[in-house]
């Protein structure tokens, strides 16, 4: 939740994994007038809906962080500064996009 708190959730759809299915990040999120799609654990006693079809976005997003990922100096984090880190990840964002 603490990481949550520094992030505007207002009107947005928060994608997680089941590992941040717990009920505390599940009202969290409610109270800042978003919604969640999280997939309920196997094991869970009151399992919640959950868009399968939204849920596969997600997949998007974890193919483009791989993708940045390949970027050595990115998957390294060479650059002292962050504001250095932080350009050369847009940088490659923007070349990742327009491939």
């Amino acid at each position: 939740v603490e990481v949550l708190s520094g992030v505007t959730l207002s009107g947005s759809v928060v994608l997680a994994d089941k590992a941040y299915g717990t009920h505390d990040i599940r009202t969290y999120i409610e109270s800042q007038d978003a919604t969640f799609c999280i997939p309920p654990k196997s094991n869970t006693a009151n399992p919640w809906e959950c868009d399968f079809y939204q849920y596969k976005e997600r997949h998007v997003v974890e193919c483009f962080f791989n993708k940045l990922k390949q970027f050595r100096g990115i998957a390294t984090r060479y650059d002292k500064l962050s504001r250095n880190f932080l350009s050369f990840a847009f940088l490659a964002s923007a070349m990742i996009l327009l491939k």
